[in-house]
This record gives structure tokens, sequence and C-alpha cells, in this order.
């Protein structure tokens, strides 16, 4: 969480390595089960944002909490999209007992600004992601607006 209201970084800030803010959840329609967030990548070479539309959160704290749930590993890639393709997710866990999390970023409205941006960061198997969904779990139902 920040000053400003809920938020949550994954990844390292500093000059080198990409870390990602979500920041500002909102329901733009009132009790409508649309919720916003916007998501901005940053590093030394990169600044960008996205707002991401979501039904609800489309499971997000469920897909990251059943990654810590079988933080004894899985075989394939896991995945996860917003409702619009804005935010994607894939997940791999990799031995030694670490999760790969590649997070997409996409802007695909309209078709002359479109661009699409990739980062990936990694997560301890077990508590670390256990921790990361409770984070979104919270950041989810702390919705401003």
């Amino acid at each position: 969480m920040t000053e400003d209201g809920p938020a949550i970084r994954v990844g390292e800030p500093g000059p080198g390595p990409v870390h990602l803010l979500f920041s500002e959840p909102t329901r733009p329609y009132g009790e409508d089960p649309a919720l916003d967030f916007l998501v901005k990548a940053r590093g030394q070479w990169v600044s960008i944002e996205t707002l991401v539309r979501t039904w609800d959160g489309d499971g997000l704290d469920t897909f990251l909490s059943s990654l810590a749930e079988d933080f004894r590993g899985w075989e394939e890639t896991r995945s996860w999209r917003s409702l619009e393709r804005d935010l994607t997710i894939s997940a791999e866990h990799r031995p030694g007992g670490y999760v790969h999390l590649t997070w997409g970023i996409h802007h695909d409205r309209p078709p002359s600004e479109e661009w699409h941006f990739e980062t990936t960061t990694v997560h301890a198997a077990g508590e670390e992601m256990r921790s990361l969904a409770a984070e979104f779990q919270m950041f989810l139902t702390s919705t401003v607006g």
C-alpha cells in the first residue's frame, strides 16, 4: 500500500530492473462488477502505463493463490488474462523452487497507438507467492469510488 491509496509493487525498484506498480482500483460504474486499475512498468529503459479493466478482478487473486498452493511445482505454463486482455500473466515453476511470472501489458486501442510490453519477475514458491496473492486480494477489494 502507498500513502496515496492502495497499491502493489512487483519486482525490485532501481535503475536496472523493471518493476510494476498496480494502483487506483476503481469501480467506474458504481455497483457494477467492472473493476479498473492502473498498471505502470518502470525501469531504466521503460516507463509505460495502461488502464486494466477486469470483471471483479477476473480471479487474479485466485490465480496467484493457486500458484502458491502448488508450491511443489507444476509441469505446464499456467496463464491468466484480464477481461479486455490489457494484462496477461504466464507462470512457470522452475527448478529450485522459483516461480517466474511473465507480465504482459497490452494497449490495443486504437490501432495506430497499439503496443505490447512484457517483463518477468521471479518469486520463491510458497510463502512469497502466498504473500503476493494476499496483497492482490486486498488490493482488488479496496476499491475507491
